[in-house]
């Protein structure tokens, strides 16, 4: 094969292989934050630090790549950011990882898969989305929402037997005993939190027709977020230990989530919206799902429970139904865009 046709064929799988990679980092953020909780590391804490290292991370890159077309930041505009950061990460992220401590990576991996679902609710309910139950894809948009939620009560309410593992798995990462209040408590949690994320890519949306500046938009979300969960953090965590972290695993996983996951995997996922659309995005969540829970049960030795198991795929297959009724309504954006662009098309010339 010529260079040059190996070169179209990377240009063609770039955005897929770029989203798997998006995944596996994912997946990997699961574990290593688990495994900085259990040592000690205060959830908050790790949020408030890990937006401060993603912010320093991001800010070169938004100062000088987006130069020209960041506009002036007025009053209103820092307020509007404000209480953006307040619902997409001092919110967010304090309830999504404080619930990793009360459930599982298994369980959190499952219920992201719901953000779209929420996201198309809370869409309709402000008139942002239009819904057309006279067509299949409206149908499917209905039905797949419904199917992801009722995937969630299962998870919640139901935890069934543990499945038993065939054998010794060969990393152990040391867990506290959870017990049914703590899970339900959990489940709690990040089912808010998959509501107040959805509710972040509704603002952002808003936000970002008045401040067109990706980069420079999530640098600012990173450092206020980190202000206000600093904020938080200190009325609920006194004790100054609870700040101190060394060359240990908590280290790491703060570096790890600024840099790597807040930085260059959002950098990806814009990247990656902007060249195939949302909903291409989206439909890779649910490989995260699947590898967290092979790698739990294989490799970490965690239990799986039937309620799990059963809700995860309930979700996932819910998850699929929406966005094949949003791909419709993708296509046909496209194509309204390409008839503005090119009158021929309206027209019906070749």
């Amino acid at each position: 094969m010529k260079p040059s046709s190996l070169h179209n064929v990377y240009l063609r799988f770039k955005p897929l292989l770029l989203m798997v990679l998006a995944q596996l980092s994912y997946t990997f953020l699961y574990f290593i934050t688990e495994a900085s909780f259990n040592h000690g590391m205060n959830p908050h804490v790790y949020v408030t630090y890990r937006h401060i290292v993603a912010g320093i991370a991001m800010f070169p890159f938004a100062y000088f790549l987006e130069r020209k077309i960041r506009p002036k930041l007025t009053l209103a505009l820092f307020l509007e950011i404000f209480v953006l950061s307040l619902v997409g990460v001092t919110l967010t992220l304090n309830m999504y990882f404080a619930s990793l401590r009360y459930t599982s990576p298994t369980f959190v991996a499952s219920v992201v898969n719901t953000v779209a679902a929420v996201t198309f609710v809370i869409a309709v309910v402000l008139r942002l989305e239009t819904l057309d139950l006279r067509n299949a894809r409206g149908m499917a948009k209905v039905l797949g929402t419904l199917v992801s939620l009722a995937g969630v009560t299962i998870m919640t309410v139901y935890k069934g037997p543990a499945a038993r593992n065939p054998g010794h798995p060969p990393i152990h990462i040391q867990r506290n005993n959870i017990i049914q209040e703590q899970w339900l408590k959990g489940s709690f949690l990040t089912i808010a939190s998959s509501i107040t994320w959805s509710a972040m890519y509704i603002m952002q949306a808003i936000t970002l027709k008045r401040y067109p500046a990706q980069l420079s938009l999530t640098t600012w979300m990173c450092f206020l977020g980190a202000a206000q969960s600093a904020v938080f953090t200190v009325i609920v965590a006194r004790k100054p230990a609870d700040w101190r972290i060394g060359l240990n695993i908590d280290l790491w996983s703060t570096i790890y989530g600024g840099v790597v996951v807040s930085g260059l995997i959002v950098f990806i996922q814009l990247w990656c919206t902007d060249k195939r659309g949302p909903v291409f995005a989206t439909m890779f969540n649910p490989i995260s799902t699947i590898l967290v829970a092979i790698l739990a049960y294989f490799v970490f030795g965690e239990k799986l429970f039937l309620g799990s198991i059963v809700g995860a795929v309930v979700v996932i297959g819910g998850l699929y139904l929406l966005l094949w009724g949003k791909e419709g309504d993708h296509q046909e954006a496209q194509i309204k865009t390409k008839e503005q662009s090119d009158p021929k098309i309206s027209q019906g010339e070749p």
